[in-house]
């Protein structure tokens, strides 16, 4: 495949345990300025400063998605303050745990972040906004309903008036209400506006730490290599060899499969380490090769047992007395995060105390990891969270947490910076899984599909990081996207018989939760089937959906369709493809409009997308969104492919791992279309939209139909 270029615009819960401890190192907290004495906690969420500054507390993680701006637009929507004076601050995990998990849950990914906490939060806004009330109230010796408050400021019909920063001090010692009535989202001024960013001018400066960035007096920096074959084990290495190079302060085995040496700087410990003589144990599994995953998962597709996800009817029979019998086989890779970042942690070990630094998607996970890797009870580790420079699911994970405090353990009162480099970061990642799918659908007379069978091969994300999440041996997550009943309904069509089931076959390689999870594959394997489909039943691709999508999914596709322009004229050579799924509660659906070259070269030149999450709290950032999760996802579609050799990663670095260039983005539209009623996700769900919805118009621009990606392997010229 070529491609030719286009310019456009641009979890897992810790175990609880009673816990003692609080914040550190003010430098993490914006408004830290202010003398602590000053700074008035009105609760949880909300602290108010003398000169009227809000700070707004934000348990989950912020990694580029806006999900800190749009928590503190929610909290200061119901906190009725002034936007202008607002900050924020991270609270540590081991202040929830003292604090009985106040603020809830840490994690961030499966984009929960604001439609999880959005009530709790909202609550704590109101609360606090009707105790500074309370407190102006009770001054001025009047009834708090006659009082009014706008922008931070409170005023009577009397006359009087006060701030935030003049009453916080009294309202702090005032009992919180035990209920409060949230605003109707309909009368919004704060949440629901397209604001700013809160992070985006300390990122434009440079003054945003990062957790590579974090340094402390008498820091040492480690560098790590594990097992180049992932489930491998150290056998030996000889420490004499780079013990006397120069910085050089420590080396070590953590973990029986890695070997770190720790320096004064990163550079003279990853040299060393690279001069570091190291013999691994890789057993039968230094046998495995692509060709051998390939035929793991090629049995599976008609493999007599599989676990069933997703039953309705008798699809075998539906599809065995049907006028028309149609089947085929797609195939997605294993893909890597690709964080920006790679993967570090700084952590400082003493007999009282772990202290752990830096960017994680789950602060409690990484709580959990810092007390076992350390031996010290919860209630004596801490984790100061830092921004992520990227997430995507891979730092929800907190292996390189665990790493740094092993070897901090070797050096007590030292702070120790553990850096992975490139490599190790692509080499040691928890992959996209790799699946296969066959699908077999059945036409009637009329061109009507009357029955479906999709069979799932391939890997369990929970089978390799959360067995005991599995149900009575399933991965229920295998079915994201293509449930059809029950709380978990993701599946839009009303098919009359239909079968979805998974053949779990599990490699060595870990799988681990990729922007999208499953729901970008199996979105890839029944969009593109549907349009399969559909021509074979002689009808328009639209259409055909249309008469099957219940209403929420009709919506959305015929709304991205409506802007799109689907089946007006296009600019010659050009064509559309669609593609619609349901995913992390949102309803989202993609158009692609590309063209072909007669050499093969692919150019995408524009995606149009309509999501309906419900209710929106920054339109702003849902495009912003939009517009990021389609050059992922196009990454990934294009060139993201993760392959074995030898039973080890044959990718290193980006130069064997290709990713999408910025003259490559194809123009993004979006589409609200919010119904507000509902709260649903944003980050997540229109990613797996994109690789269908191109798929489909590559296969009109050419007569082909590609069924396994990365696309970079295919010849796109027209078929003759």
């Amino acid at each position: 495949m070529t491609i030719q270029t286009s310019l456009g615009r641009r979890r897992f819960l810790a175990a609880s345990a009673t816990a003692a401890g609080g914040f550190s190192l003010a430098f993490s907290f914006p408004w830290a300025a202010a003398e602590a004495a000053e700074v008035k906690e009105i609760n949880a969420w909300v602290v108010i400063q003398p000169d009227d500054k809000v700070i707004i507390r934000v348990a989950r993680s912020e990694m580029g998605q806006g999900t800190l701006t749009g928590l503190c637009q929610l909290v200061a929507e119901e906190l009725e303050c002034d936007w202008n004076k607002v900050g924020w601050e991270y609270p540590t995990p081991g202040e929830n745990l003292k604090r009985n998990r106040v603020w809830k849950n840490f994690s961030t990914g499966g984009s929960r972040g604001i439609r999880e906490s959005q009530q709790y939060v909202r609550e704590g806004g109101a609360m606090a906004r009707e105790m500074l009330v309370a407190a102006a109230a009770k001054q001025w010796n009047v009834p708090a309903a006659e009082c009014k408050v706008a922008k931070g400021v409170i005023t009577h019909a009397s006359g009087k008036s006060t701030t935030y920063g003049a009453v916080a001090a009294a309202a702090a010692q005032l009992e919180p209400p035990k209920e409060v009535k949230l605003k109707d989202p309909k009368t919004w001024t704060i949440a629901g506006q397209p604001l700013k960013r809160l992070d985006t001018l300390d990122k434009v400066t440079g003054k945003q730490m990062y957790g590579i960035d974090f340094t402390m007096p008498g820091m040492v920096v480690a560098s790590v290599r594990a097992c180049p074959v992932i489930g491998g084990k150290l056998k030996g290495f000889d420490a004499a060899k780079v013990e006397k190079m120069p910085g050089v302060k420590k080396v070590l085995g953590i973990d029986g499969n890695a070997v770190v040496v720790v320096a004064d700087t990163f550079w003279n410990a990853k040299n060393a380490l690279a001069a570091l003589p190291v013999e691994w144990d890789v057993g039968k599994l230094g046998e495995v090769q692509q060709d051998t995953i390939k035929a793991m998962l090629k049995e599976g597709l008609d493999a007599n047992e599989a676990f069933v996800g997703n039953k309705v009817g008798d699809a075998k029979a539906a599809i065995d007395g049907a006028v028309k019998k149609v089947t085929a086989t797609y195939s997605f890779p294993y893909q890597h995060h690709v964080t920006m970042e790679p993967m570090n942690a700084t952590a400082r070990f003493t007999p009282e105390k772990c202290e752990v630094w830096c960017g994680t998607q789950n602060g409690e996970a990484a709580l959990a990891a810092a007390s076992e890797a350390s031996g010290l009870p919860v209630g004596q580790c801490d984790v100061y969270k830092l921004m992520l420079g990227g997430g995507f699911g891979r730092r929800g994970r907190a292996d390189y947490v665990r790493q740094a405090v092993l070897v901090a353990k070797e050096m007590p009162g030292t702070p120790v910076k553990l850096i992975w480099t490139r490599e190790e970061d692509m080499t040691h990642c928890q992959y996209h899984p790799t699946t296969m799918c066959k699908l077999t659908g059945g036409l009637d007379a009329n061109g009507n599909l009357v029955g479906l069978h999709m069979r799932i091969s391939g890997q369990s994300i929970l089978a390799s990081l959360l067995p005991q999440n599995l149900v009575n041996g399933m991965d229920p997550a295998a079915f994201q996207g293509v449930m059809q009943s029950g709380a978990e309904a993701t599946y839009g069509y009303d098919v009359p018989n239909l079968l979805v089931d998974h053949a779990m076959r599990n490699p060595h390689i870990t799988a681990g939760f990729w922007r999208g999870v499953n729901v970008n594959q199996n979105a890839v394997y029944m969009e593109c089937f549907m349009d399969e489909l559909a021509e074979a039943a002689g009808q328009d691709p639209l259409a055909f959906r249309l008469k099957m999508l219940k209403p929420k999914w009709a919506a959305v596709l015929k709304a991205a369709a409506d802007k799109a322009g689907y089946g007006k004229p296009l600019p010659a050579g050009h064509f559309h493809g669609i593609s619609q799924v349901m995913g992390y509660g949102s309803y989202v659906a993609g158009v692609a409009e590309v063209s072909v070259s007669p050499e093969g070269m692919l150019k995408i030149h524009k995606i149009t997308a309509a999501t309906n999450p419900g209710h929106v709290v920054n339109p702003a950032q849902i495009e912003r969104q939009v517009a990021g999760s389609f050059a992922y996802g196009l990454s990934a579609a294009l060139y993201g492919e993760i392959t074995v050799k030898d039973g080890a990663v044959e990718q290193t670095n980006l130069d064997s791992y290709n990713i999408l260039r910025l003259e490559e983005m194809p123009k993004v539209e979006t589409v609200l279309v919010p119904t507000h009623d509902f709260w649903g996700g944003v980050g997540e769900p229109t990613i797996a939209v994109a690789a269908p919805a191109v798929l489909n118009a590559i296969a009109k621009a050419t007569g082909k139909r590609v069924r396994d990606l990365p696309l970079m392997h295919h010849d796109l010229k027209k078929s003759s």
